[in-house]
Order: structure tokens, then sequence, then C-alpha cells
């Protein structure tokens, strides 16, 4: 099958799902249809093979469920207040939030729509698709404001969007003499692999971007791997294929209930990674987003299978644990200092910003209200 046949072979409404379903021998709750109409559905066929039964790790992250409609304490649209940190008057493709770096939004497509993803209020919502006047202007924030020297091309999905655009855009920023660093967050090598294999345009492209002298931005590619049973022969090429382009490659792995909050399960994804030549980067505690609230494990969880991780695999393949504080404090390593009370006996506790913008008391099992309650948080500053 050729690789946009993929996408396009893929479910995305409720009677798909239904079908699907059906097929499975799985259950059909008439909810789904909600949960579809408030976030986006797309699981292309790729992926759906990757399930092996119902409710495994692949199908968490991909399948609806009725949990997204229910409410937490503590769980909001934007818990990273990214729309707080769009530079006031805009552009609205730029967050800045950390002194040196942005992040750039190109794209409200994904190949696969993650159930637990950070982005899920705008996330496939066409309304919100960034054009290329919004593009540009973010490129000319990046230019004016010569203490950024490193820029996150996201989404969305970067590489859901037409090879040219991608080449402009990567093209305008390399024009920038003040950026060391330009990186693609994607997790098409891993939902989607097929179109890095296939799509020899794309690969031309990023030929292009590779840096030539020290004085060029180098080029980083983030991606998204959460299981081990993402890693597959298809995968493993469609990296390999990037690697030998030059690009260094990173993994962002984010910590779910039922997915991979075992210590087994991580190292045999650090394992994987490893042989395809990927560097695991963060674990990430999951971001307190409104309909995620069933994937949430306690906050210890994290720190748990990092220690025990420690002399049971190779030291560069034990990913940084960070809490991403709410309010856009920014990322925290919570093995550093920035952290109180996060033990075992006291699950939840207060974490620091490490970018000064004051603490936050981190709810520790988070709880599952009937409505959604407005609370003020006295930490926030």
């Amino acid at each position: 099958m050729a690789y946009r046949d993929i996408l396009k072979n893929g479910i995305r409404t409720f009677d798909d799902l239904e079908k699907w379903l059906i097929g499975q021998k799985a259950r059909v709750d008439r909810r789904l249809e909600q949960v579809i109409a408030k976030y986006p559905m797309r699981v292309n066929t790729y992926y759906l093979s990757l399930i092996e039964k119902v409710n495994d790790g692949i199908w968490k992250q991909a399948i609806p469920d009725v949990e997204e409609l229910e409410h937490y304490m503590d769980l909001t649209e934007d818990p990273l207040d990214e729309e707080g940190d769009i530079p006031l008057g805009g552009p609205r493709t730029i967050i800045h939030r950390y002194p040196d770096r942005v992040l750039l939004f190109v794209s409200i497509e994904c190949a696969m729509y993650c159930r637990f993803c950070t982005r899920k209020r705008k996330v496939g919502d066409d309304l919100k698709t960034p054009s290329k006047e919004d593009i540009m202007r973010g490129i000319e924030y990046i230019a004016s404001h010569e203490d950024i020297r490193d820029v996150l091309i996201s989404g969305g999905d970067p590489l859901l969007i037409a090879n040219k655009r991608l080449d402009e855009i990567l093209g305008a920023l390399r024009e920038i003499k003040h950026l060391d660093l330009i990186r693609i967050g994607t997790r098409v090598p891993c939902v989607w692999p097929q179109k890095i294999v296939e799509d020899q345009e794309f690969l031309e492209v990023l030929k292009k971007h590779i840096p030539r002298t020290l004085k060029d931005p180098q080029l980083f590619i983030n991606t998204h791997f959460n299981h081990p049973n993402e890693i597959t022969e298809q995968s493993y090429q469609a990296v390999k294929l990037l690697r030998q382009l030059g690009i260094p490659i990173g993994n962002q792995t984010v910590l779910l209930k039922g997915v991979n909050d075992d210590t087994d399960v991580m190292r045999d994804l650090v394992h994987g990674l490893g042989r395809m030549g990927i560097k695991p980067y963060y674990l990430y505690y999951a971001d307190f987003v409104e309909g995620t609230g069933h994937f949430r494990t306690e906050i210890n969880k994290g720190k748990e299978i990092c220690r025990d991780l420690c002399g049971a695999t190779t030291g560069f393949l034990r990913p940084v644990y960070v809490v991403d504080g709410q309010g856009g404090r920014g990322k925290v390593p919570v093995d550093l200092g920035y952290s109180e009370g996060i033990s075992e006996d006291k699950r939840g506790g207060i974490i620091t910003s490490p970018i000064g913008l004051g603490k936050v008391y981190v709810n520790d099992p988070i709880e599952k209200v009937e409505g959604k309650p407005l609370r003020h948080n006295p930490n926030r500053k």
C-alpha cells in the first residue's frame, strides 16, 4: 500500500470505529461518538496493525475511550499555558517560554491522533490551521530576537505539511545567523514510517538542510515512541534513512497508565530505541490535560522506573524524568533538586520552576469530579 493510502484508509469517524470494533469483537459504546466529536480521531492502517489485543499499550494510545469525557480536578485544556506564552500581539505561531528557545507551530494535523495529546484543544481542528503568512511572521519574530538560539518546529506534526512548505520553513530558518539548533518534533517515524521510506522528495528536502559547516544550525529530530511494540522493522528502516542523512535523533516518552508504567516495559522500550540508534531523552509525567485523567500515574512512578533502570541498562539509554509545570513554568527534572516531597510516602509535592517562575503544588492523585470547578492556585505568581 502506498504511504498516502495508509492515511486515507485509516479510521476517522464513529462509523469507521464502530465497524472496526465489531470486527475486533469489542464492545461498542455509543458515547464514543461524543468523544470523537470533542477530540478528533485518526488511526492509520499501519498503527492499527500494531494492536495485538483489546486495551493493549497500542490500543490505549489510539482508540478513543469514554473516560476522555470525565472531569478530573486540576486538569485543563491548556495546563502549560501555551496561549499565555504567545508574544503579546502575536504571531500566534510562536510559543516563547524559555529565554533562548521558541516553539514554531506549523500544523494541526497528525498521522495518528494520540488520545493523551497535550494539545487536544487544537490538534485536528481545521479551523486552527496556521497559514503560510502566520508561519512566516513567526520566522520573522525569531529573526528579530537574537537571544533565540534554538527553534522547535512542532504542531500537530510538521511532517504532515507539504514538502515544499517544510522546505521553505527550514530554508528561512537556516538564514537566521544567531540560530544554533533547528529541531523537528514528529511522531511520523513511529506511527507512519512509510512516509519517510517512500517519499524520496521529503528526504531530498531534509538533505538540503543538513549543516555543511559549523556556522550552519544543526538539524535535530525529536521523535516519540511510548511502547516497545511500536519498534518494528518499518520504523527501523525510517529511522535508518534519517540517520544516514546525518540527523541526530532523540526520543521523548510520556508515562501512561496501562501503557508503559512498568519498569520491564520501559527497559524493553529504551533497549529497542538503542538498537535503532535513537537516544532516549525525556520521560514525561503526563501533562494535566483535560480528557486524559485515565492515563495518569502517581508522580513517583516515573522516579521509581528511572531508579530501577540505573544499573539495569546502558547509562545513556536512561531518560531524564521531568514534570512540565502547570502554568508554563517549564520542564522540571525532578531528580535535580527542583522537587520537594515527591516520594513513595508523599506522592504529591512541590516543584520549582527552573526558569524562575516560582513553585506549584502537584496534587497526586488527582480526583475525579462531577463538574469542573474554578480553583485558585495560591502558588501561582
